[in-house]
């Protein structure tokens, strides 16, 4: 029964699985969107229709959930990684023996056991970081085999697999480019080759150009897929969100193109921090003096609003004539013209003068102009500035173009600070003029988003006009480059608010294990499920990079003075194993440092699988090389042996809380805390 409850972050990837299945546009800046592909194919498959759904980490899943469908294909990725990983050592050029030892550490290994157990990415993911691997090294061995480039390509498509289901996979892709540079260099430099430079350019086209274009091809099906307005559209620009449908496309599509003098327009920063916003204003006025004394012009509030309002509605005025309605046939509005903006609701006119901002000194404030005749003159002005032309009097286009709004008298720039006003500005955003901007930036940035050609001169007449929908006349899309360009960009810097998660750790915790994550915990008994690794097999793998090490820091100085411990061949295939294993672990780990994100556990799921691929190559070496006698070979056995014995045994403790059963009693758990920083949950009764 409770193997139909979800677990953990199947909540996260679940809720993105219901928008695929749905065809309902989403951004999940943890990474491409081939991962969400597998799991939206198994889904598919097992007759998903997404509607579910995920609120509560050991909910049940309701009888339209194809459970199994959803949990298969991560389970047989993590049951690939074994033939996978036995392949790799043989390829590494060790024994079958040792092959065999390696797929037996990761059998046994409780961790990868769990994450593949259910709807999650990391066991997808180091299938394909093996594969690209595996398939890297059966090219570099296949010297004079036919079947030598077909490893090559292999290797790419599953470089790019491995980067589209989590950036993770990038680290991996990287050491192999280093590893290709290295063996095409020795290429380069090998005489008896011929047609050098066309195995040049195939090893380029096949593990750079093929991997970048499969990369594109999982955007083009993710943005193809998912044609429908969804809950992440405020975070595209309004081009964007015009090209889907629904949403923000009902209202726009077949605006005006031609912003004309008499248009009516929402004006949207170009820029989603902190929030996206329109230009807004109300009838509320700054206060005279703020907390800390400064004074205001105690002019209009002007704002920026994140949500759609009638209050957003501004009307380009051309400054020489009182029209406030488009011409026929329109004018339209250039790059380089001056304009009035004038606030629909409350006929105020956009203004900035030599007047603090509120909550940022350094700027101009920006009001909606009243005279209160005190030798306060109108300055509302504005120079038209389309910093995306292509020529110097480009029309301003509804959606397409970004404008920046320069104030005459001052040279201000119309700016979004991000700062909130107090509770007398509602807590909406503060809007500046900005005197010291950069050439690009995107909170001085502007779009118009809804338009309408003004025909109401009256202002009675006008407001009924501006509370009314906008009306069709053009449609317009953006190309797939368009819009792989800006998904990408924002996955890449558009952060959710960062957390501390009760199960939150550091890359210094993975090393020595001292971090779990509790997966599902039963309603009414202590049956659980542990993100916990086997702590045996931690150790040893621990211990076998530290060996390894040494055994490298002891042969390259006495190589150095021509003292070979071992053969030439043999040195080589040490060395290739640790950049293979050594050197998987090492990207796979070291890049979490910098990184400024949530971190967990399972984060370190890949370097881990490269760190017990070293433990036998380490155990063969020592015993073929460092171990002489029979005597110490024989003791070095036992030693195995009883170490194989260990690792069955932690598995086999460990296990409840690995496949959450049998149910423990709490002494039974107390006993399995075996490091007092592991949270194992006792249910008190």
């Amino acid at each position: 029964m409770f193997a139909y409850c979800y677990r953990f972050d199947e909540v996260y990837y679940g809720q993105f699985l219901s928008l695929y299945m749905k065809q309902v546009f989403f951004i999940d800046e943890s990474g491409p969107p081939f991962g969400h592909m597998i799991l939206a194919l198994g889904a598919y498959l097992g007759g998903f229709d997404g509607n579910f759904v995920w609120n509560r980490i050991g909910a049940e899943y309701t009888s339209n959930v194809p459970v199994w469908s959803l949990r298969v294909i991560p389970a047989l990725a993590g049951s690939f990684c074994i033939p996978l990983a036995y392949l790799l050592v043989v390829q590494l050029g060790y024994s079958h023996s040792s092959a065999l030892g390696a797929c037996v550490l990761l059998l046994m290994e409780n961790s990868l056991i769990v994450q593949s157990r259910f709807m999650l990415l990391e066991s997808v993911l180091i299938f394909f970081l093996l594969l690209a691997v595996l398939s890297y090294l059966c090219f570099y061995k296949a010297h004079n085999s036919s079947f030598r480039w077909f490893w090559l390509v292999t290797c790419g498509v599953s470089c790019a697999c491995g980067i589209g289901v989590k950036y993770m996979g990038m680290f991996t892709y990287f050491l192999l480019l280093g590893l290709a540079a290295v063996h095409t260099w020795h290429v380069i430099g090998d005489r008896t080759l011929s047609h050098v430079m066309v195995q040049i350019l195939v090893r380029f086209l096949a593990l750079v150009v093929l991997p970048v274009i499969m990369y594109l091809g999982f955007f083009y099906i993710h943005l193809t897929l998912l044609y429908r307005s969804g809950p992440h559209d405020q975070m595209m620009s309004s081009a964007f969100q015009a090209s889907l449908e629904g949403g923000l496309a009902r209202i726009t599509q077949g605006q005006p193109l031609d912003v004309a003098f008499g248009s009516q327009v929402t004006l949207r920063t170009v820029s989603s921090k902190p929030v996206p916003c329109w230009l807004h204003s109300h009838k509320a006025n700054y206060p005279v003096r703020y907390e800390n004394g400064r004074g205001s012009s105690h002019q209009q509030q002007v704002t920026c609003y994140p949500f759609k309002d009638v209050n957003n509605w501004w009307i380009i005025k051309d400054p020489g004539q009182h029209s406030l309605v488009v011409s026929s046939p329109p004018r339209p509005v250039r790059h380089g013209d001056i304009i009035q903006l004038l606030h629909g609701m409350t006929s105020r006119y956009l203004n900035t003068h030599d007047v603090a901002a509120p909550m940022s000194p350094h700027s101009q404030e920006v009001s909606g102009y009243i005279d209160f005749n005190v030798s306060m003159p109108a300055q509302n002005l504005w120079r038209v500035d389309i910093v995306n032309r292509e020529s110097d009097r480009e029309i301003w286009k509804t959606i397409l173009s970004e404008v920046r709004l320069v104030h005459v008298n001052t040279s201000a720039v119309l700016k979004l600070s991000g700062a909130s006003l107090p509770e007398w500005g509602f807590k909406q955003l503060e809007v500046v003029g900005d005197k010291i901007y950069k050439s690009y930036q995107q909170n001085s940035m502007w779009n118009v988003e809804e338009h309408r050609y003004g025909r109401s001169q009256e202002q009675k007449e006008r407001e009924l006009e501006l509370k009314s929908p906008t009306h069709s006349d053009i449609k317009r899309n953006l190309t797939f480059m368009a819009k792989f360009l800006e998904l990408q960009w924002k996955m890449l810097t558009v952060k959710n608010e960062e957390s501390e998660h009760k199960y939150s750790s550091s890359p210094l915790e993975w090393i020595t294990m001292d971090t779990n994550i509790a997966y599902w915990l039963h309603p009414s008994s202590n049956a659980q499920i542990q993100l916990i690794g086997n702590i045996v097999n931690w150790t040893i793998a621990n211990l076998s990079l530290v060996v390894y090490c040494l055994m490298i820091l002891t042969y390259l100085p006495r190589r150095r003075r021509k003292v070979e411990d071992i053969p030439q061949d043999s040195w080589e295939q040490l060395v290739l194993a640790g950049v293979i294993c050594f050197g998987g672990w090492a990207v796979n780990y070291l890049p979490f440092f910098l990184m400024e994100k949530t971190l967990f556990l399972y984060h370190y799921l890949p370097a881990l699988t490269f760190k017990i691929l070293q433990i036998p190559i380490v155990i063969e070496h020592l015993y073929i090389h460092v171990l002489r006698s029979p005597a110490q070979r024989k003791a070095f056995g036992g030693v195995i042996l009883a170490v194989l014995c260990s690792v069955y045994v932690s598995y086999h403790n460990l296990s409840p809380l690995t496949y959450g059963q049998p149910a423990l009693s709490s002494d039974e758990l107390a006993a399995l805390r075996w490091r007092e920083s592991w949270d194992i949950l006792l249910r008190k009764r």
